[in-house]
């Protein structure tokens, strides 16, 4: 199925150097006078254009400014040009991309776009390429050249949202270089939920009469800079950026906001194919009839040992519903997907100039966000939700959780769900909406969508602990502020463990004529009398978290292949059913390992659990010896709203965060805007600037900045008044 060809010569996929011509130097000059940046006193960019692509050339040149690095890891993983960077290891993650998201295809979307979509994409390009033309010293680690068709290649700004249904890397290698199949049991570890909240509080439920949003996504750490962006066209919006894409992606303008949780409604479908093969030639049967399989030739460049780069070229198999990704049953596994749109970029831009709840929804009818929930609300004190926008329209008779059969029509997508078709939430009684990627059944406590009422395809995801803590807060209060819904959103309370604790000492009362465990009793003790709220000062806290650390993989193995319970249900049925030993032997081993590591079992939370930035390398680097914060939040898998993901490095003891709260803002629409916004660590990714880690103590505590919305304020607070390239 693959060829292997070594080439020392120079490759087609290599970009070389391409300098800016005279022309190119003479365009961007003048654009970068239609352009100002102001970095007020947090080192945020807020870009006023003339035009919006004026504003778009400034925000590509601001970001680049921040975290060029990041930008070009972006368009090298979805370009499937990784492996060219870290070797052989990222081949078939490559090989992935390449199957789903065709280059050709985002080239011919730029040269039919219309014109004001063209100039925008000029401009990303122009703003990128300047930057590098007048910064020599900055060294591009792969991608010299900026294309303007790159946005092209993303469907809604998300970097991570390529759809697979449930195929895996693993699986794709081992159908492309003939192997046995890997079963999904077999290959794939447990997912661990993470994801986003996003909250709406009507002006029923506000102390102002103001509709309220509370934006708090959780990606990996620094992956999104903060910025506003402003033209004399309309656009003003703020809010968090994906490094190399040229809209606020989670944010707001002067109407209304918006909130994406990533979502788990099914986008993406795998078919069972029927395959068959005469002289030599592979057909897949359809209705009866034998149709070709298309073959397709990818090759990609990948770095071995010695950093000698080489290539190797794939046979890609495509049917009418997409490329072969696996083998399963003996079958060929095809995807159908929408991994790529011109109709998503469009969508993702025009959503930014809303004029509140009408406009917005209009643009939902594009129907091109395949990765997105979302939460709004506007000036006008309206508050929505939409469970996903781009909804295909099945037949209810199959199961779309599993592969269906590629040979009949019935399986085919029946166009789209109308937007009002969707599960959404329009102003509920309530007065509150609440997504953190959970059901969207409990997104408004009784005033919920109701479950019946939808297809199951709509909303595959049950319920998490976050969301259970979501409602419990925005059930009990009223009277919203901007400090008071933060304050809702920051609560610690870890909803896991009004599970797991309860089951614990139920085992441990079992114990009392054993020997073997009483060396924990002090322990269970601090346990029975925890509130199971995460604080940076809990000993309770440490041994609640390593404890569970150890019970995870236990449970989720235990009940893989049940399918219909969410993690909820998942985690109750395990307190329920599990023994004394598979409770008590894990917490034994927490005790002894805390023990030798720091001296004492009885360490606080904040002292292993820590914030730590110390380079501006894209991989983590972290160093117990090294300064470093405490934290006193947790993952969001244990129910914590203001999420911190925590692990040990090689050579640490103690955690160290790497995922978790991100870009936060709470804003309040009224006659004029009022935000509080913080973002991990700092704006910039140049470790010798301030801003590098000025944020960084504020983070580590919850404690947010005002939002400098209004042009005469942030000149108030400027630290700096440039046009691009000075």
């Amino acid at each position: 199925m693959l060829k292997v060809y070594f080439l020392l010569l120079l490759l087609p996929l290599m970009v070389e150097a391409q300098p800016l011509t005279k022309t190119e130097i003479t365009r961007c000059n003048q654009q970068a006078k239609n352009v100002t940046i102001i970095r007020d006193n947090w080192g945020i960019p807020h870009v006023y254009g003339k035009t919006d692509a004026d504003a778009v050339f400034g925000l590509m040149y601001a970001q680049c400014e921040d975290d060029f690095k990041r930008i070009e890891m972006n368009y090298v993983e979805k370009l499937g040009r990784m492996a060219e960077l870290k070797g052989e290891p990222e081949l078939y993650n490559d090989l992935l991309i390449r199957l789903l998201i065709d280059t050709t295809e985002a080239k011919a979307d730029y040269n039919r776009a219309q014109p004001w979509l063209r100039k925008l994409l000029n401009a990303y390009a122009d703003g990128i390429n300047y930057y590098l033309y007048k910064n020599p010293l900055i060294k591009p680690a792969l991608i010299q050249h900026f294309q303007p068709w790159f946005p092209l290649l993303w469907t809604d700004g998300s970097i991570g949202a390529i759809n697979t249904a449930d195929i895996t890397t693993d699986e794709l290698k081992a159908f492309y270089n003939g192997n046995d199949e890997v079963t999904k049991a077999e290959n794939k570890e447990p997912e661990l939920p993470d994801g986003s909240n996003g909250f709406a509080i009507a002006p029923s439920k506000t102390a102002s009469g103001n509709a309220i949003l509370y934006i708090n996504p959780h990606v990996t750490f620094y992956f999104r800079p903060e910025v506003q962006v402003q033209s004399l066209e309309g656009l003003n919006a703020y809010g968090a950026v994906t490094w190399g894409q040229f809209f606020v992606y989670q944010g707001f303008n002067e109407h209304c906001g918006w909130m994406h949780t990533s979502s788990d409604v099914d986008v993406a479908d795998l078919y069972s194919e029927k395959i068959v093969k005469r002289n030599n030639i592979l057909f897949y049967e359809y209705n009866k009839i034998l149709k070709p399989v298309k073959e397709k030739k990818i090759t990609i460049g990948y770095r071995n040992a010695d950093k000698t780069l080489q290539t190797k070229t794939f046979t890609a198999y495509y049917t009418g519903h997409g490329p072969v990704m696996a083998k399963r049953d003996g079958k060929w596994i095809s995807l159908k997907s929408y991994n790529r749109s011109m109709t998503s970029l469009i969508q993702s831009w025009v959503r930014t100039k809303s004029k509140g709840f009408d406009d917005y929804k209009q643009a939902m009818q594009l129907r091109a966000n395949t990765s997105n929930n979302t939460v709004f609300a506007d000036d006008k004190g309206n508050i929505a939700y939409w469970h996903g926008n781009f909804v295909p329209v099945r037949d209810k008779n199959f199961d779309w959780s599993k592969p269906v059969d590629g040979s009949v029509a019935a399986t085919e997508w029946k166009g789209l769900h109308k937007v009002d078709e969707i599960i959404h939430l329009y102003n509920p009684a309530n007065g509150w909406i609440q997504n953190c990627n959970s059901t969207p059944f409990t997104a408004a406590g009784i005033n919920s969508p109701k479950k019946e009422n939808y297809p199951s395809y709509m909303a595959p995801n049950g319920e998490n602990f976050r969301g259970i803590n979501a409602v419990r807060v925005l059930s009990s209060q009223s009277d919203y502020t901007l400090d008071k819904v933060i304050a809702s959103g920051y609560d610690t309370h870890l909803t896991a463990f009004d599970v797991l604790i309860p089951a614990l000492l139920k085992a441990n009362k079992t114990t009392s004529s054993d020997t073997t465990y009483k060396s924990v009793e002090t322990a269970i003790k601090i346990l029975s009398e925890w509130d199971h709220n995460t604080s940076e000062k809990s000993v309770a806290t440490t041994l609640a978290i390593e404890w569970a650390q150890k019970l995870l993989p236990v449970l989720m193995n235990q009940f893989k292949n049940d399918e219909k319970a969410d993690l909820v249900e998942k985690f109750k049925k395990f307190a329920a059913e599990a023994s004394l030993p598979v409770l008590l032997r894990p917490f034994k081993e927490v005790i002894t390992e805390l023990q030798n590591k720091f001296g004492t079992w009885e360490i606080e939370w904040g002292e292993i659990n820590r914030y730590q930035r110390l380079t501006d390398d894209l991989e983590d680097i972290h160093d117990d010896i090294q300064p470093s914060l405490p934290d006193g939040f947790a993952a969001s898998i244990w129910g914590c709203l203001p999420s911190f993901v925590s692990r040990t490095y090689p050579g640490t003891k103690k955690r160290y965060g790497y995922n978790g709260n991100s870009f936060i803002c709470a804003v309040e629409f009224g006659k004029r805007i009022k935000a509080k916004s913080l973002l991990t660590g700092g704006e910039s990714g140049n470790k010798e600037s301030r801003h590098f880690t000025d944020q960084a103590l504020m983070y580590t505590k919850g404690q947010f900045k005002d939002v400098l919305f209004y042009k005469e304020d942030v000149v108030k607070h400027a630290e700096k008044t440039y046009h691009p390239g000075q």
